[in-house]
């Protein structure tokens, strides 16, 4: 793989860095790994009543991601990930239960959805989450991009649009030298 990508599908921010990888990953040709980041096991159970719902369906969402990564099948986990951002961030509507059994469908991914309710599974989104976390940690979120001969991981890019393919390009050519360099640390802004 040319690229691993953690991500939470709740997150609009994650959603819009996943859409930014798949141009790039398009143009140059590149691999894809999708795995877990589980912002419900970030805030270790400390979530308010009102996200309880959308985590809860991120949670099984996330189970079946892992077990497409355990059967080799990524190229299905960008396709449900791409079917739930589309059912949720696209078409702004909260992740629910509902719209992730849609989005098994619309990927074509029947066959593989008792995996969303197989708790088994939840130790391989644990161990996914674990990897990201080590990896770019602490103090980080959703979503960690990890590539090969890197020695951290990158909490983001987050950006607040999907750039257009020659942004795309720079940022994708601006970042992966910086996640390749041992003392590079930290580039930020403030949000607005």
């Amino acid at each position: 793989m040319d690229a691993t990508f953690f991500f939470d599908p709740v997150c609009p921010w994650t959603w819009r860095a996943s859409r930014w990888l798949v141009t790039v990953a398009q143009a140059r040709g590149l691999s894809v790994e999708w795995r877990s980041f589980s912002l419900a096991i970030l805030n270790d159970g400390k979530v308010s009543p009102e996200f309880a719902p959308v985590l809860a369906a991120s949670s099984r969402a996330l189970r079946l991601v892992e077990a497409l990564h355990a059967q080799g099948r990524a190229d299905d986990a960008g396709r449900f990930y791409t079917e739930l951002g589309a059912r949720t961030h696209e078409a702004g509507d909260p992740l629910s239960v509902e719209l992730v059994e849609a989005a098994v469908a619309a990927a074509g991914l029947g066959a593989d959805a008792p995996a969303l309710d197989d708790d088994g599974w939840d130790e391989a989104v644990r161990a996914s989450h674990a990897l990201a976390y080590a990896s770019a940690g602490p103090d980080i979120g959703s979503p960690v991009l990890m590539v090969p001969d890197a020695d951290r991981g990158l909490h983001g890019p987050i950006f607040t649009e999907v750039p257009e393919l020659d942004d795309a390009l720079t940022v994708w050519d601006s970042v992966l030298p910086l996640l390749r360099m041992p003392v590079f640390h930290e580039i930020k802004r403030g949000r607005r």
